[in-house]
């Protein structure tokens, strides 16, 4: 059947992260802040390691099939008149010599070849035709952010993480009196297939040259790797406006969800998560803004890239509240990449966790 193409995959469906009742206090565990950081020793913060499927470094064996787009050039052997470069249309079909449109979306190169010669055997009987993919136009791979040539680049084949990244010039850099720095957060780097984050450590990859993150990618696929010379933090969940700030401006917890508008009425404002580090092995602490802006307890030092977030309800696993979180970040982040990509309004999600 045939499918509607969309920004990459990317539909925002976070409806999933909505959980049902949960009790009024969690078992969880519950850190201490201190005004030096809640992060300042091992046990302030719960890390979570994700594993990488060993499958997804394995190349996908399907064939390329056509879709809208795709340019082919078709000829009937012995007649060098009849050789057409023909593009894919809207409707899937194609249009060659004497037949009316066929309907090719979905079909390998192989398929499209058998095709055209049974409905040519209708005028000239054992007609032989061969057909050669000239450029790709239905799939492909989107590679945005601090890369050297964003954009999206075209796939006929599997090509793997690294490859895509070299296509695309690699990551950027800046050129100090002394040496190149590095300006790109390979930590905070992601990619997303179908709505699901992969847990590929860009910075084990690129930085030590480890293969074990080296997947393959597919058509849709979307990779993002963010500057690492912008200190921001990212404010998500139960507040008036959730949103990316400078951290300069507002370099502590209640500062900075001030700035967002301070909680919504029903925010569960007791649990209130910090993460910090790479998204394939995040830290997460989870602390009490009651008691901080009652002054029980001192406020966070807040550093680059943390994502605070502010839930509408207690979690029931502290596993599946980390991942209700880093998916919200995950999405919002390449739905407001893809958008300005192309050009339209960034967007701000605030989503219920009761996890």
């Amino acid at each position: 059947m045939k499918k509607t193409f969309s920004l990459c995959g990317i539909s925002l469906a976070l409806a999933w992260l909505t959980g049902c009742q949960s009790p009024s206090h969690s078992d969880a565990p519950r850190f201490n802040p201190r005004a030096t950081g809640v992060f300042s020793n091992s046990a302030a913060g719960l890390t979570l390691g994700r594993q990488l499927d060993p499958a997804l470094l394995q190349p996908d064996r399907e064939l390329f099939t056509l879709g809208p787009g795709d340019q082919i050039q078709a000829e009937v052997l012995g007649r060098t008149t009849s050789r057409a470069d023909m593009t894919v249309g809207p409707d899937g079909k194609v249009y060659f010599d004497l037949l009316p449109g066929l309907d090719v979306w979905g079909l390998t190169v192989g398929q499209t070849k058998r095709l055209l010669e049974k409905e040519l055997d209708a005028f000239v009987t054992g007609s032989q035709v061969s057909v050669t993919l000239r450029a790709v136009g239905s799939k492909h791979i989107w590679m945005l952010g601090s890369i050297q040539q964003p954009g999206t680049y075209p796939t006929a084949s599997p090509i793997t993480l690294l490859e895509a990244m070299s296509l695309a010039g690699g990551t950027r850099r800046a050129a100090s009196a002394t040496a190149t720095v590095e300006i790109a957060d390979l930590r905070h780097a992601f990619v997303i297939r179908s709505g699901q984050t992969l847990p590929v450590d860009f910075h084990r990859l690129v930085e030590q040259g480890d293969m074990s993150q080296n997947i393959y990618l597919k058509p849709d696929d979307f990779v993002y790797v963010p500057s690492g010379a912008q200190r921001e933090i990212y404010l998500f969940g139960a507040v008036r406006t959730p949103r990316t700030m400078t951290l300069s401006e507002h370099p502590t917890l209640i500062a900075a969800i001030a700035a967002g508008g301070g909680p919504l009425p029903n925010a569960f404002i007791s649990q209130v998560a910090i993460v910090r580090g790479s998204l394939t092995s995040p830290q997460m602490a989870i602390v009490d803004y009651n008691d901080i802006i009652n002054g029980k307890a001192g406020d966070i030092m807040l550093e680059p890239h943390d994502i605070v977030f502010v839930p509408y309800s207690p979690y029931r696993a502290i596993t599946r509240y980390m991942d209700s979180i880093l998916s919200t970040f995950v999405n919002t982040v390449a739905a407001n990449e893809g958008v300005n990509a192309f050009g339209g309004a960034r967007v701000g999600v605030s989503v219920p966790v009761g996890n």
